[in-house]
């Protein structure tokens, strides 16, 4: 098996506290040495150039494997979500599913926690497990039934898989495009109040503990939301939670023009919540940055914003908007890729995410500085959809490699 050496990089551990100088030594598919490692004669070397050294982006959440967009932001995983056509509700579907990219890019399916997502019957969780379903998930759905999503707690805990559920009381969200305010009443558009995400936090939370259950919550987004959240770690009980770049940097004036590439699931919220956002990444309160990646065509797009779908091209935008977070002081680097690998390959039960021997060796080098204008006519992925064009950002994988092999 070949040796390769990277070297002159500054290496970026997400469980280590800064970034360190070093040599990353990999042998076929697997990091063989991290730091000061003697490098064999034969070995290949890669000059990182100051580059930041860091493991491969496992994107927690996309609606659709795109690997150009994948490739382009440093993503060598993601977590498939299962509203696909069909939906993943059987382990065919799931094992279908999980064959799609290698050996350049992991998929790692979610299986549905119902039949047809439809929130009444459970679905073959044991057997999508064995099929390769990393997790279960609701979906951009929240089951109303609290019956049903404590029988889907309870089922995941037995399997000792994590419970991926969408935060918004459909009773309340129903057939909303945006948040209640005064940007949906002053366009005519129909809104939820920001509550909707906070009540079915509460509950599913409620029942995770009834369960003995692991659950993560896609998309918080809301300052009640990311209370709730506190509150559960506080008690000791396995809630994490995410957030999406968009969620982070735009707020609910986005839509002001109608633009329908800002109309998303869950909504954009007010001002107050989005620095709520901000505060939850720096605290610790918040375990995944996520980029919900889902390219929508103009068939999808070019309507009424109220007809439009949710959704956003979201993985190309992932890395640098990350690096915002990074140039304002929020966290540091290591912290970026905790967010950006080491704690989604935790969730999913991955044996990926870190710069360590013995782990696979998906790795990419950033250069954190390097300027580009983000366009969305020029963009990597199957559709340009992004509520950030022209929008001036910095930093970007130069580098990807994926199980030992230079992509």
């Amino acid at each position: 098996m070949g040796l390769i050496a990277i070297v002159n990089g500054r290496l970026c551990d997400p469980a280590t506290p800064t970034l360190s100088a070093g040599t990353l030594l990999v042998e076929g598919d697997v990091i063989k040495a991290v730091g000061t490692a003697d490098i064999p004669s034969d070995a290949e070397t890669i000059d990182a150039r100051g580059m930041i050294v860091a493991p491969g982006i496992i994107d927690l959440g996309v609606f659709r494997t795109d690997k150009p967009a994948f490739q382009f932001s440093g993503i060598t995983r993601a977590a498939l979500m299962p509203d696909q056509s069909p939906v993943l509700d059987n382990p065919g579907l799931v094992q279908h599913a999980a064959r799609a990219g290698k050996p350049d890019f992991w998929v790692h399916p979610l299986g549905a926690a119902t039949r047809g997502l439809d929130g009444r019957e459970l679905a073959e969780m044991a057997l999508m497990k064995a099929a390769g379903a990393r997790a279960i998930a609701t979906g951009r759905r929240w089951i109303a039934d609290s019956g049903v999503m404590l029988r889907v707690l309870r089922y995941a805990a037995a399997l000792d898989l994590t419970v991926i559920t969408h935060a918004e009381d459909d009773g309340l969200a129903g057939s909303a495009v945006a948040t209640d305010g005064e940007t949906a009443s002053r366009l005519g558009l129909p809104g939820a109040p920001a509550c909707a995400e906070a009540i079915a936090i509460a509950r599913d939370i409620t029942l995770a503990r009834e369960a003995g259950a692991r659950l993560h919550l896609r998309q918080v987004t809301t300052q009640a939301g990311f209370d709730l959240v506190r509150a559960a770690k506080a008690e000791g009980l396995p809630v994490t939670c995410g957030v999406s770049p968009a969620h982070l940097f735009l707020n609910d004036s986005a839509v002001s023009d109608f633009r329908t590439f800002a109309r998303l699931s869950p909504p954009l919220r007010d001002e107050r919540d989005r620095l709520a956002a901000i505060a939850a990444v720096a605290d610790g309160t918040v375990d995944v940055l996520c980029s919900g990646h889902d390219p929508r065509g103009p068939e999808d797009k070019r309507l009424p914003f109220a007809d439009a779908e949710p959704g956003i091209a979201g993985a190309e935008t992932l890395l640098p908007l990350g690096f915002n977070l990074v140039r304002e002081g929020q966290i540091g680097e290591t912290r970026l890729m905790a967010l950006l690998a080491a704690n989604p390959a935790r969730l999913l039960g991955l044996d990926a995410g870190r710069l360590i021997a013995g782990a696979p060796a998906d790795v990419i080098l950033i250069d954190p500085d390097v300027p580009w204008i983000v366009d969305s006519a020029k963009m990597a992925a199957a559709a340009g959809n992004t509520p950030f064009d022209k929008l001036p950002v910095q930093g970007r994988a130069r580098m990807i490699m994926k199980g030992g092999v230079v992509r």
